[in-house]
């Protein structure tokens, strides 16, 4: 869930505003599927921005002129700037589709056959070259309670172990 806060600091006559940029990723182990489920929050407005500049062109979600042709910039961007690891290897992710929520969108991707995890490494770079603090949260569940971390640029890797 990418969360785009302005915070306002009124000084004298002086108002400050601050962008804060937040995605969200939630991984669940199915172990009865031996596969990841994957579903990411980000602003579409954000994420508009990125492909937009990334391709040259200018990217609407509410509009698009063509839906073939931006779930394909989707796919290739979701893909490109996340990164999976099982136990050591890296895990295939395949885009499934978006639908919009208010403000943000939720992405879906998922991973099949799946060893069951004792490490999972994850990289996230989503926005990093876009939204200067951009933090992406993510959330992993083996079981009921999840496992997190908050990967920012420069940290843009992180490890579980169970």
């Amino acid at each position: 869930m990418q969360f785009s806060f302005i915070f306002l600091l009124i000084w004298g006559w002086k108002v400050i505003f601050h962008p804060f940029y937040i995605s969200l990723t939630e991984i669940r182990y199915k172990a009865d599927q031996k596969s990841l489920e994957i579903e990411q929050k980000i602003f579409w407005d954000d994420l508009e921005v990125a492909l937009s500049k990334d391709n040259g062109q200018k990217v609407n979600f509410l509009q698009p002129t063509n839906k073939t042709e931006l779930d394909r910039l989707i796919r290739e961007y979701l893909i490109s700037h996340n990164q999976i690891k099982i136990n050591g290897k890296v895990v295939a992710l395949e885009y499934l589709g978006y639908e919009i929520e208010e403000d943000a969108a939720w992405f879906y991707l998922e991973a099949t056959e799946i060893p069951l995890p004792k490490t999972v490494e994850i990289k996230s770079t989503l926005l990093f070259d876009h939204f200067e603090g951009q933090q992406n949260i993510i959330n992993f569940y083996l079981d009921k309670k999840p496992k997190s971390m908050i990967l920012v640029k420069g940290k843009e890797t992180g490890e579980l172990r169970f």
